[in-house]
């Protein structure tokens, strides 16, 4: 389970200094314009998107003797960890040149990062045959993911001061040079202490396959949409969390603060267990999504008040961390749903799409719809900010994000009558798997 956890660890270190600070650095930092930004996030986010079901048919069809998801540890840490690095070199280039090498080394982060989070999503199938130990085995995963996000959250506008010694720009390549050193370690543990179950039975699927494994296969669909809306809260909110110290509160320092109580996530986590015992799996998800909309609303009446905005922040992160966590486990499921809709048991593109592909493009949105909000109230990098580009940060850290939570949790009341069929599913596949047996 340690190794498990660490994959995700890793994972966070790194994506979610990207997904917290890209948009500060590039804007405040690297030189470009807000707008600018906004679309190499969205651009990127976007293209890079649709490398996901192309990793989920590579895993698909890899087979080793270390199995098909673990040789990915191995294989894709050092570009992960190499493309970190280069986007937060901070060349001096022209403002044309800035724009490329910044479009360019994100698309390329983004792609290495598909190709670490795809297999550590589509290994959980691999790892237990048991709804409830899948569960688990995620659960750890994200209190590991969680602990990556805290320090990374909590403490790299602190790293960055230090290790850049009153260098803004050094400071943030430093840093970069340091977590990626350490996520990279992490993968090699990961790789070395993690093994794959019945990987002797794994088939090479056609393309077709995979993709018809998707036929149908409604509980996936609507688990992906309602994912996608999670990520698009989740990256609005995170986007703006230094403008709105920064400029709205006339406290950037409490930025740090503000990551940290994302720890509050956790209690979320071990919660999980608990409820999915006494409620379905979606209602779990739907008041994980319900209870962050309600601390993110919390936040329009906290005023000036930190212990206020702090309060409803770390509210907001319990929801988010029964959120993130429980479409990880119910993507499981899916799979086996389609295995026993189709016949066809394609884990590496059901859950490629369900994990990768609703990442990117709920974060590449969810980073994009800020941008042009504060460029379209008027936001410039580093003056002082008009009524309208205050009141425009304001909504992107409250309603904004709580809108999308929502919408992810109404459309998760259509995955109901999906789950009820669970048991019969499991039942009939494990007949199925020893009638092939004997």
């Amino acid at each position: 389970m340690l190794a498990f956890a660490s994959t995700d660890t890793a994972g966070n270190l790194l994506y979610t200094t990207v997904t917290t600070f890209i948009l500060y650095y590039y804007t405040d930092v690297f030189g470009l314009t807000v707008a600018a930004a906004g679309t190499i996030l969205l651009a990127a986010r976007v293209l890079d998107a649709f490398d996901a079901p192309v990793w989920g048919f590579i895993i698909d069809h890899t087979h080793t003797r270390w199995g098909q998801s673990r040789p990915y540890f191995l294989w894709m840490a050092f570009p992960f960890a190499i493309f970190f690095v280069l986007m937060f070199l901070s060349p001096n280039l022209s403002q044309g040149g800035k724009f490329w090498w910044a479009l360019v080394t994100y698309l390329l982060f983004g792609i290495s990062y598909t190709g670490v989070g795809t297999p550590i999503s589509s290994i959980l199938p691999n790892l237990s045959n048991d709804s409830d130990e899948r569960i688990k085995l995620n659960s750890v995963r994200m209190i590991g993911g969680n602990i990556g996000y805290f320090i990374t959250a909590s403490f790299t506008l602190t790293f960055v001061a230090v290790l850049g010694g009153g260098n803004e720009t050094a400071g943030w390549r430093n840093t970069a040079i340091a977590l990626a050193v350490v996520g990279l370690a992490l993968l090699m543990f990961a790789f070395f202490d993690t093994k794959e179950i019945n990987t002797a039975s794994q088939k090479s699927l056609p393309i077709m396959d995979s993709i018809r494994a998707a036929k149908s296969n409604w509980p996936w669909f609507i688990l992906v949409v309602a994912f996608i809306f999670y990520w698009l809260g989740n990256a609005s909110r995170s986007a703006v969390v230094v403008y709105y110290t920064q400029y709205n509160l006339g406290a950037k320092g409490f930025a740090s603060v503000l990551n940290g109580l994302v720890m509050f996530q956790i209690i979320g986590m071990l919660l999980i267990p608990f409820l999915v015992k006494k409620f379905r799996k979606a209602h779990v998800l739907m008041f994980g999504l319900c209870l962050a909309a309600f601390g993110q609303v919390l936040i329009a009446f906290t005023g000036t008040s930190l212990v206020g905005l702090g309060i409803a922040w770390a509210i907001a992160s319990v929801g988010t961390g029964i959120s993130v966590s429980m479409p990880f486990a119910m993507l499981s499921d899916t799979v086996d749903y389609g295995e026993w809709k189709n016949g066809i048991r394609a884990s590496g593109f059901l859950t490629a799409i369900g994990s990768s592909f609703a990442i990117k493009m709920g974060s590449g949105f969810g980073g994009w719809a800020p941008s042009m909000i504060l460029s379209n109230a008027g936001y410039k990098a580093g003056a002082t900010q008009t009524d309208a580009a205050l009141s425009a940060i304001r909504f992107c850290i409250s309603y904004l994000p709580a809108i999308f939570f929502v919408i992810g949790a109404i459309i998760m009341l259509m995955y109901v009558r999906y789950e009820k069929k669970e048991t019969e599913i499991r039942a009939t596949l494990a007949a199925n798997r020893g009638e092939v047996e004997d």
